[in-house]
C-alpha cells in the first residue's frame, strides 16, 4: 500500500460499509437498507417495515414459532446526536405471557459480528448458514438468546446497530451509537402495528460481550435519553466498558482484527484523528484496517487471529501504547467509558475471572463505579477455570453459563421482584 496511508484504508472501509454484499441481497431487498434522504423528526420513528424469517422457525395456524418476524428500518441518532437510519429486527413471540402486568419487550444487542455489511443481523437470522462473497461462513449466534426469551413470551427486538447493512462504516464499540440504537429499537418495536405489546409496556435491554457494553450503554444513557420508556431492567454480560483495557487484552489473541474494527469505528465516528493515525500505521496496519472493515468475525479471526498489533505499527509499538500517547485518541477512547452515569433499572453484570477477551477487572470496575453512583447492581463472577488463555472458550463460555440467571433475572425484573444488589 502506498502514500494513500490511512486515509484510503478509512476511504475503502467508508466504501465496503456502504455496499450491500451480495449474501445480503438474498436475504433481504438491498433497497430496504439504503435510508431515505429525509429521517423522520422522532428517536425511534419507523421508517419502513418488511416481514422477516427466524431460523429455525415452524408455521403454526396463528403464524410462526417461536416468533412472528418483521425486518424494520427506524431513525435514531449517531455518536455526535446526528440523525440516522438504523435496520434491525423485532420478534413477536407465540408463547404466551404468564408473568406480571403487559407483555415485556426486551431490546437485544447483539455480540461481536464483524463490520461487514453481511454480518447484520437482521440478514442472518433469516439463514442457518450465510456465506458471504469471500466464501466465509456466519451463523446467526444470538438465535440461542432470542429464543431463550420468546420462549418464555418475551417479545424481542434486535438491532443492526449503526452502519449494519445500512450506509456507513459500523461504528463497534461506540457507547452512544449503540446505545442510541438499542434504545430506539425498542420505541421503533412499541410503534410497531398489530403486536402482542403495547406502546407503553415495560422494557429490559439484554446483551453479552460487545452486545454487553451496548446493553450498559443504554442502561445509564436511558434516564436521560429515553425518560419515555419504562425500562425495568438490564443484563449487561463481560461488558467492555474500558476500552483502553479491552484493546489491551485482544493484541494477540484469537481476536486481535476486532481492533481493526474498533480503529476503524473511531474514524468514522470522529474523522479528525485520521491525520494522526496516518504517521502511526505501517502498509500491514492499513491492510488490516481495509479488509477488517469487510469481513464478519470468522473471517476476521481466521486472517488475523493471534497476530501482534505492534506488526501494524512504524514504531513497532502495540496499538494500544500508540494510542496512550496521543493526547486526542486517548480522549476519544475515553468517551467511550461505561460508568460514568447512573442507570435508574437494576442491571445484572456477569463476568468471567479468566475472561480471556473482556478483561474480568474492567466488568469489576464498572459494577464498582455503578455502585457508588448509588445504582442496584448484581455483580456474578464465572469461575471457569483458564482453557487456552486468547483462544476464547473463557470469553465464550460464560455467555452460555450464565443464561440461566440472566433470564431468570430479567423475569423477575417484569414481575416486579424486589432485585437484591452486591454492592
Amino acid at each position: 500500500m502506498n502514500s494513500r496511508g490511512v486515509r484510503g484504508a478509512v476511504t475503502a472501509a467508508l466504501v465496503a460499509g456502504a455496499a450491500v454484499a451480495m449474501s445480503g441481497q438474498a436475504a433481504a431487498a438491498p433497497d430496504f437498507y439504503r435510508a431515505p434522504t429525509e429521517l423522520p423528526d422522532t428517536a425511534g420513528a419507523l421508517i419502513r417495515t418488511e416481514q422477516a424469517v427466524l431460523v429455525p422457525s415452524v408455521p403454526t395456524s396463528t403464524g410462526g414459532f417461536p416468533a412472528d418476524s418483521t425486518r424494520i428500518m427506524y431513525r435514531s441518532a449517531d455518536a455526535n446526536g446526528k440523525p440516522i437510519a438504523v435496520t434491525g429486527t423485532y420478534f413477536d413471540p407465540q408463547a404466551p405471557w404468564t408473568g406480571a402486568g403487559e407483555r415485556p419487550l426486551v431490546s437485544l444487542a447483539v455480540g461481536t459480528h464483524g463490520q461487514g455489511d453481511q454480518c447484520a443481523p437482521s440478514k442472518l437470522f433469516g439463514q442457518p448458514l450465510n456465506v458471504d462473497e469471500h466464501l466465509a461462513p456466519m451463523v446467526e449466534y444470538e438465535t440461542l438468546a432470542v429464543d431463550n426469551l420468546l420462549l418464555r413470551g418475551i417479545a424481542v427486538v434486535v438491532t443492526d446497530y449503526e452502519g449494519l447493512g445500512t450506509d456507513g462504516v459500523h461504528t463497534y464499540v461506540n457507547r452512544a451509537a449503540q446505545a442510541h440504537a438499542v434504545i430506539d429499537a425498542a420505541r421503533a418495536a412499541r410503534a410497531l402495528p398489530d403486536t402482542a405489546i403495547t406502546a407503553d409496556g415495560p422494557v429490559g435491554f439484554w446483551g453479552y460481550s460487545q452486545g454487553g457494553g451496548a446493553a450498559a450503554a443504554a442502561a445509564e444513557l436511558a434516564p436521560q435519553y429515553a425518560p419515555d420508556l419504562d425500562v425495568r431492567g438490564a443484563y449487561a454480560g463481560a461488558p467492555p466498558a474500558d476500552l483502553e483495557a479491552t484493546l489491551e487484552e485482544i493484541d494477540g489473541s484469537s481476536l486481535t482484527g476486532a481492533i481493526g474494527y474498533s480503529i476503524n469505528s473511531l474514524v468514522q465516528a470522529y474523522p479528525e484523528l485520521l491525520e494522526l493515525l496516518d504517521t502511526e500505521i505501517n502498509d500491514r496496519g492499513r491492510d488490516m484496517l481495509a479488509r477488517t472493515a469487510t469481513q464478519c468475525v470468522p473471517e476476521t479471526a481466521a486472517a488475523f487471529g493471534f497476530q501482534r498489533t505492534s506488526d501494524y505499527t512504524r514504531s513497532g509499538e502495540p496499538l494500544s501504547v500508540v494510542l496512550e500517547r496521543m493526547p486526542l485518541a486517548k480522549d476519544l477512547l475515553d468517551r467511550q467509558r461505561i460508568g460514568r452515569l447512573t442507570p435508574a433499572a437494576p442491571v445484572l453484570i456477569q463476568s468471567g475471572v479468566h475472561d480471556d477477551v473482556v478483561p474480568f477487572g474492567q466488568a469489576a470496575q464498572l459494577a464498582a463505579d455503578w455502585c457508588d453512583r448509588g445504582a442496584t447492581v448484581r455483580f456474578t463472577e464465572n469461575p471457569l477455570p483458564a482453557l487456552g488463555p486468547g483462544v476464547g472458550v473463557n470469553h465464550a463460555a460464560p455467555m452460555l453459563l450464565g443464561l440461566p440467571e440472566a433470564s431468570q433475572f430479567m423475569v423477575d425484573r417484569f414481575n416486579g421482584v424486589p432485585a437484591a444488589g452486591t454492592c
